[in-house]
């Protein structure tokens, strides 16, 4: 069987999900190699998944919790800095990854689309190669609004003057990550790529954003699949509701901004409004005196870890940061969705919760009682759970991390274009 390389940003949630695609991938006799900076092996929770590390001179201990600051904090001059960091690390992976996979003998890559060094190096070595979106996809059309950005869909001149000059903003902001990918594509003689978008492949592009909940995309590429979730596997258990005749919200603000306590504790107040049982998952960012604090016994539930599937089965809401992941799952569970955006594609991930009526957006800075009448309209209003369902059946047809290996099978096996059926 053949040898794959997956390539991803070290962050949690994409390392997990295309964790998720190489256990599918190695339960068909497949090799699979991660490769990345030498603390983000840390991230892997399967031990029969090789690692390969790299960066020992620019990324030394320490560079991983670096990043991860930043990206708890992408705020001002924080998010220039991240900027600076990613880059770094694109360029640390398009001069190291080279030797690595001709070293480590391997047969295709897998890329995540957010690490454009994955699909750049692939092509320099003629290694055929998938995409993988596993935040939202970063493909671009003219009346499509970035991931990062927090607006509608809207056609017509307006919307596209906005989206133009939008996407200035952001190509101006990554800059520096651009001239990255600019100098390497160049020295690997590709010629002219600057951004994310040039570097994906050709041969198949895997998506975890369902169609159903994207933006209408207008000119999508003909490799272009919208899979699903590539589940990743969640051992802890689930906290149970003590009250099932109260309803049970949900919330989590996922393993970067678990740290945030006053949009807790506001979440927390909103609740209490509302009679509703909330479980409170900080994935780690509380100590123990924060989550003590927001703790009320019958009526907020803090752990650190949960089951999220498990425990969105049983919620009526959701209260999330906007992450893709909580989304999607929410959609697997049809729960209403509250979305307070705090970074990166989250603010994108909102506006399309919003535009497709499967839930409502708030501020980070919205108090207890705005927040309370979101999630009275979540619990009182059955339409955004009718509109989930009619999700949810797309969602159990798009064939998930099991497709999602099809499709890796067959493009880097044949090494031709993958066609999503039209």
């Amino acid at each position: 069987m053949s040898h794959f390389a997956i390539i991803a940003p070290p962050f949690y949630s994409h390392v997990r999900a295309l964790q998720a695609l190489a256990q599918q991938l190695m339960a068909r006799g497949h090799r699979i190699t991660f490769m990345q900076q030498t603390e983000a092996g840390a991230l892997l929770s399967d031990a029969r998944i090789a690692f390969y590390p790299l960066g020992a001179r620019s990324h030394p201990p320490g560079s991983l919790a670096r990043t991860l600051r930043l990206t708890a904090h992408p705020a001002g001059p924080g998010l220039l800095r991240l900027i600076d960091d990613l880059a770094n690390t694109t360029d640390m992976l398009c001069r190291e990854l080279p030797a690595a996979l001709q070293q480590a003998g391997v047969d295709g890559v897998i890329a995540d689309q957010m690490e454009a060094a994955g699909g750049l190096v692939a092509e320099a070595l003629g290694l055929p190669f998938v995409s993988v979106a596993c935040a939202l996809p970063v493909n671009r059309e003219p009346d499509l609004p970035l991931p990062v950005m927090p607006f509608l869909y809207a056609r017509g001149a307006r919307g596209r003057r906005r989206c133009l000059v939008s996407t200035r903003i952001y190509d101006w902001l990554m800059r520096r990550h651009g001239s990255v990918l600019a100098r390497h594509a160049r020295a690997f003689g590709l010629g002219e790529r600057r951004a994310l978008h040039e570097c994906l492949s050709p041969l198949a592009q895997i998506s975890q954003t369902l169609a159903a909940l994207d933006f209408p995309r207008r000119q999508p590429p003909p490799q272009f699949h919208a899979v699903g979730p590539l589940r990743a596997i969640f051992t802890p258990s689930a906290p149970q509701a003590e009250n099932q005749k109260r309803p049970l919200v949900f919330a989590s603000l996922g393993t970067l901004q678990g740290h945030r306590y006053s949009l807790f504790r506001a979440i927390a107040h909103a609740s209490r409004r509302l009679d509703a049982q909330l479980v409170i998952a900080h994935c780690g960012g509380l100590n123990a005196a924060q989550a003590a604090s927001l703790a009320a016994p019958g009526a907020v539930e803090v752990t650190d870890f949960a089951d999220q599937p498990a425990l969105l089965r049983q919620a009526q809401a959701v209260i999330s940061h906007g992450g893709l992941n909580t989304v999607m799952d929410a959609v697997e569970s049809a729960t209403p969705i509250l979305a307070i955006p705090l970074a990166f594609d989250q603010p994108g991930v909102a506006a399309r919760v919003v535009y497709r009526g499967i839930g409502r957006r708030a501020s980070r800075f919205a108090g207890s009682g705005t927040l309370a009448a979101h999630l009275d309209a979540l619990l009182t209003d059955d339409g955004y759970r009718q509109r989930l369902l009619l999700m949810q059946a797309q969602l159990r047809q798009a064939g998930g991390v099991r497709r999602a290996a099809d499709i890796v099978e067959q493009a880097l096996g044949e090494r031709r274009p993958v066609l999503a059926a039209s």
